[in-house]
């Protein structure tokens, strides 16, 4: 029989806008939070692996050429560094692509922004802030800058174009100022400040901005240590479908911290968080349901869970759906396929003795078979 599991909870992060770098904190009060690998043994209680980055990128289209190459491509020109590609002087003349449909009515600065086209983007936003009181532009203005997109990175100058999108209203642009003065780029560091924007955008409708609040409320570094305040600002964003925030008002609501203990309400929000893909929510979920706790009992549905956390590369999903495998509950028993899950996870440092006993019993095409499967997965191959 395989024993109830449980793990604790990992770190949270801030949300940031654009690409800005995601900083952790821990919920106070819980040393085992960590991205930390679980400990090497059979032990049920493990912690959470970090899941696996996922950067924002902006897809730009492919120069098109109707012309064939008339050398022969060299192997290994990918390997070597490429050249900078010269960026047009801004203000100068340059033929920007049609990004709108003739009588279209969409916003042309942020649909080229989107696409990619950073120069265009910078000009429109730029003629837009200039002809009026814009709020949109100058935010878009401020990420460019912040960012280094078509322009070259200047944090203060950001900071100036968010100040002025601020200034005409713009809860986006206040958030992104929290973002800054909690990282301290553009101006100086200062946590109690970044608090007091966070809540004023939050205020105006940033669901970010609210779960930063609760952060620093949960964290009470710079600022008073105030759960209740977090789980707060945590629901506020929670309901607005913030993935982070709904795994960390269940976290609250599991541990009874800053609200009154509630097993269930911890299992709808983790359960939500889940089903927008917060992989570690996916993981606490399948093991509520694989214990019953906070929601009824299947199995069946924790293995699926299990499964597709573990091919997102979580470590735990991938020691959990081994064991479910070996065993046959939730899903049909194969000692192969637990086998392959349970090296993939012990390859990233998670180590189970039960598991281990299973390979070792496989015969030996069978483990054969399981390494092969191992290793495929690792190299990124089906």
């Amino acid at each position: 029989m395989m024993s109830a599991v449980r793990a604790p909870f990992r770190k949270l992060r801030f949300a940031v806008s654009g690409r800005a770098v995601l900083l952790a904190v821990a919920v106070a009060g819980a040393p085992s939070l960590a991205y930390a690998q679980a400990p090497a043994g059979g032990s049920s209680s493990t912690q959470p692996a970090k899941p696996a980055a996922k950067p924002k990128t902006d897809a730009k289209p492919d120069a098109k050429s109707g012309s064939k190459p008339t050398t022969k491509p060299d192997p290994k020109a990918a390997q070597r560094p490429r050249e900078p590609v010269p960026m047009p002087l801004l203000g100068q003349q340059i033929s920007y692509p049609s990004l709108d449909t003739p009588g279209g009515s969409g916003d042309i600065a942020y649909g080229a922004y989107q696409r990619g086209y950073y120069i265009t983007a910078f000009n429109e936003a730029l003629k837009r802030a200039r002809a009026g009181n814009d709020p949109a532009a100058m935010t878009l203005l401020g990420e460019l800058y912040s960012e280094g997109l078509g322009v070259p990175l200047d944090p203060k100058k950001a900071i100036e174009w968010y100040r002025k999108a601020a200034d005409a209203g713009s809860p986006g642009a206040l958030f992104a100022l929290g973002n800054m003065t909690l990282a301290g780029r553009g101006v100086p560091l200062d946590e109690p400040a970044a608090a007091q924007l966070f809540k004023q955008a939050a205020e105006k409708g940033s669901a970010g901005a609210a779960y930063n609040l609760g952060l620093l409320y949960l964290q009470g570094r710079k600022i008073p240590k105030e759960p209740s305040e977090a789980a707060r600002w945590f629901e506020l964003a929670a309901a607005k479908d913030v993935e982070d925030a709904q795994y960390a008002l269940g976290v609250l609501l599991k541990e009874g911290n800053g609200v009154e203990k509630d097993i269930a309400a911890s299992a709808r929000m983790m359960g939500a968080a889940a089903r927008l893909g917060h992989i570690t929510a996916e993981v606490e979920f399948a093991i509520m349901q694989f214990n019953g706790t906070g929601v009824a009992k299947d199995e069946a549905a924790a293995a699926a869970l299990f499964r597709k956390a573990a091919l997102a590369g979580n470590a735990i999903a991938q020691n959990r759906y081994a064991r479910l495998l070996a065993v046959g509950r939730g899903v049909t028993q194969d000692k192969v396929q637990a086998a392959a899950w349970h090296l993939v996870a012990k390859n990233r440092g998670l180590g189970d003795p039960m598991l281990d006993e299973v390979v070792a019993k496989l015969p030996e095409p069978d483990r054969k078979k399981a390494q092969t499967q191992a290793a495929r997965w690792e190299s990124g191959r089906s």
